[in-house]
């Protein structure tokens, strides 16, 4: 029978030990740091002022004042008024289709309330990514791998359709307006006399 050849083992002391388990939890932490740095970040919603009631769905039209900064502080966007010539068709703000917007303000749109006021930071992930969102002709906008900041106030929100429904309702009420201010017997205006075309330079 042949005979196994048996190798002595060292004996492992104490401080090895320790020393090996130490470089375990090291490594252990700097891959795990390593995940979260690399990992998406997530959006940061803070409550300003709370809202009452239920959260928009994700096809939902939201009517909010907002305004987007980057992270300088440069206003890259904000809302404007809408002139309406009847008031209380629409909500005040400005009118978004959720389902258009980047996916960061739309995250953080479903977990609002109306009335509510939010400061909600998107990481560029969720916003506008490497490309970013540039005017070609005034170069302003959102740069590439740029975070974003809103301050959102949260007026209203409604489904698609209702929205449609109430646009609809006002172009009614707007034709109608047009067709009693031409009963009302004002004459229209005398007709102008089509400019004479000159050639470009003079």
């Amino acid at each position: 029978m042949a005979e196994v050849t048996r190798v002595p083992l060292q004996p492992v002391s104490r401080g090895s030990l320790v020393m090996l388990f130490l470089g375990i939890v090291i490594g252990l932490a700097i891959a795990a740091a390593f995940a979260w740095y690399t990992a998406p970040k997530g959006v940061s919603i803070d409550e300003i002022r709370a809202g009452t009631g239920e959260s928009p769905k994700a096809d939902d039209v939201v009517f909010v004042h907002y305004t987007g900064k980057l992270a300088d502080g440069t206003v890259f966007d904000q809302s404007q008024p809408i002139p309406l010539p009847v008031q209380g068709i629409l909500p005040e703000g400005t009118p978004l289709p959720l389902e258009n917007m980047v996916p960061g303000f739309r995250e953080a749109a479903l977990q609002m309330q109306r009335g509510g006021k939010y400061k909600v930071e998107i990481p560029a992930e969720k916003a506008y990514g490497a490309e970013g969102r540039i005017n070609p002709q005034t170069g302003e906008g959102v740069p590439p791998n740029a975070d974003l900041t809103f301050d959102i106030e949260l007026v209203d929100f409604m489904p698609m359709a209702e929205v449609e429904r109430r646009f609809a309702m006002l172009q009614q009420m707007m034709a109608q307006q047009q067709g009693q201010a031409g009963e009302g017997g004002a004459a229209p205006p005398p007709a102008q006399p089509e400019p004479v075309p000159t050639p470009e330079g003079q």
